[in-house]
């Protein structure tokens, strides 16, 4: 990752964050009233710490994790029929499950024929969290978005500049992923109304 990035003006990472946070608050609100829209606000001001945090410090603090299961538990529960809300936790928890699965499948593979870290236990742990709050259907493209959006920064950005791209440099995943989530999740219930 370009270290100029995280030496940026105070100002530059108090001033956007906030008009990105009220976009993403009204966004969810607009497209989901009610307490469905409340909990995706809080969805999207987790996944934006996340994003900034691991951008900054490459690791991602188990209590947004934390944070962004237990409101996907709290907005499965939200969405469920009165008679059915165990089920939907149960279906929650499964596709948490999943995609966190998958991305743990990814880590150790990638460790094991490369020999060294690639993903951390913290990507996991939130596409584990924010597995939750998706639906079967969203798993992918959670990642999709997340994968694409890292190649376009890190590999595509830097030629488009006149530099090459550095195959070694250390990327937040969380960065992509924690904005994929949200993302994902806003087109699931935009598509469910």
């Amino acid at each position: 990752m370009n270290d100029d990035t995280r030496d940026w003006p105070t100002s530059v990472w108090t001033k956007w964050p906030l008009a990105a946070l009220a976009a993403g608050c009204v966004t969810s609100f607009a497209v989901a009233p009610g307490a469905v829209g409340v909990l995706g606000a809080a969805l999207f001001a987790l996944t934006l710490a996340v994003a900034i945090v691991d951008w900054r410090e490459l690791i991602i603090p188990g209590w947004m994790n934390a944070a962004i299961f237990a409101l996907g538990l709290a907005q499965a529960a939200t969405w469920a029929e009165d008679g059915a809300r165990g089920a939907a936790l149960t279906q929650a928890l499964a596709h948490g499950m999943a995609l966190g699965g998958v991305l743990l499948l990814v880590k150790l593979i990638y460790a094991r024929a490369r020999g060294r870290e690639g993903l951390g236990l913290g990507d996991v742990k939130l596409a584990g969290a924010g597995g939750v709050w998706l639906g079967w259907s969203s798993l992918p493209v959670a990642i999709e978005i997340a994968a694409l959006s890292a190649l376009a920064v890190f590999l595509v950005a830097p030629r488009l500049a006149g530099r090459p791209a550095q195959w070694n440099e250390r990327l937040p995943f969380g960065s992509f992923l924690a904005p994929a989530i949200w993302t994902t999740w806003l087109i699931q219930t935009l598509f469910a109304a």
